[in-house]
């Protein structure tokens, strides 16, 4: 039968920087096709995806490997043999929730599990054979991807996401009272030191996690010498041992040990992430708390312009009030000058009469 596509959908693909392994570098220009495939003949699923007639995603799914949402829009997942993160990016929020969160990650587990029972059978057989085939099987019990490339860095999230930010409207010019402004300033000032006070206690977090983080690494790196160690012994006693039975005890035995050994690890990489998310939310209070200053800047600077709009205007106002003190003062001298006038000329017009009547 081959290999056939069991599950489909369409995202945008991204893969880890080999150098920097912090950076995310999209091998697809648009959204491509990602589909899962299972070979029946080797019983085993894959993960490929084709841009055009190029492979940018051929991803053989294991026991080990743990698919991670790390944002609304973004899902990655570790592949040690290809020594490679993957990343798929969705263009809308609807798609991952009805698509990707229920129906993706939950086949990504599925094959997942499928692949550990057909480990388990695999083992099962060499085990009845007596085949020392322990050192190859071993090989997927270890990582050798970094913490860091497992979860990737603020770096590494979703690039070209659209960012929520609200858009803060413009003032028309004389329409923010002075009063007004000197409030807004007063409630950023506010914000910007609760912000401070929130920075001191995360980076004080964030130092303590960066310890903790180079502490667990040296124990990863002692779990999986403890693990090969382990393996090279399994294969020393399949070679000397000559009874069946105790072989298989010791096998037994050492396969639980290394399976507690996996499972501390898993531990570790979650309590990892973990450090990363809290890492990841003190980078975005200092962001906002760089955002904060810059407009507490911009709140000062409009003041500093309202202010000498005030005063220009209180100029304006106080010369305009001489000014209409000066008119009425000419107007009322005018007013007293036309009474005289209107005097006289009453004086004229009865001495005139009087001349009249006379004659």
């Amino acid at each position: 039968m081959g290999e056939q596509p069991i599950f489909s959908t369409r995202a945008h693909v991204f893969q880890i920087d080999p150098n920097t392994k912090k950076n995310w570098v999209p091998t697809s220009k648009h959204a491509v096709t990602v589909s899962y495939f299972y070979d029946s003949t080797r019983n085993v699923y894959r993960i490929i995806s084709l841009d055009g007639s190029k492979a940018i995603i051929n991803s053989t799914i294991t026991p080990n490997m743990t698919f991670t949402k790390t944002s609304q829009k973004f899902g990655q997942w570790a592949d040690s043999r290809a020594n490679t993160v993957y990343g798929l990016g969705f263009s809308s929020e609807h798609h991952l929730s009805k698509s990707f969160c229920i129906q993706f990650a939950e086949k990504f587990q599925e094959f997942k599990e499928a692949a550990r029972l057909a480990k388990e059978k695999s083992q099962e057989k060499m085990e009845l054979t007596s085949t020392p085939s322990q050192e190859s099987a071993g090989g997927d019990l270890q990582s050798p991807l970094t913490p860091e490339s497992i979860n990737g860095t603020d770096d590494e999230r979703a690039p070209d996401m659209t960012q929520n930010s609200e858009p803060r409207p413009e003032p028309t010019q004389n329409a923010l009272p002075f009063s007004h402004s000197s409030a807004i300033s007063k409630h950023w000032e506010a914000e910007l030191a609760t912000l401070k006070g929130n920075n001191a206690k995360l980076t004080a977090a964030l130092l303590e996690s960066t310890a903790n983080v180079k502490q667990w690494k040296q124990q990863l790196a002692a779990y999986q010498e403890e693990a090969e160690r382990l393996h090279k012994r399994v294969t020393e006693l399949e070679c000397v041992s000559s009874q069946a039975n105790a072989v298989h005890t010791h096998k037994t035995e050492l396969n639980q040990t290394i399976q507690e050994l996996e499972e501390t690890l898993k531990v570790k990489e979650e309590e990892i992430e973990r450090l990363k998310q809290e890492i990841d939310n003190a980078r975005e209070l200092q962001e906002q708390r760089d955002s904060l200053t810059q407009k507490l800047q911009e709140v000062e600077i409009r003041n500093k312009d309202l202010e000498g709009q005030l005063s220009d205007l209180e100029q304006r106002l106080e010369k305009s009030q001489n000014e209409q003190e000066a008119f009425r003062n000419n107007l009322k001298t005018l007013l007293e000058i036309l009474d005289g006038k209107i005097f006289e000329l009453t004086e004229l017009r009865d001495n005139l009469a009087k001349l009249l009547e006379r004659s």
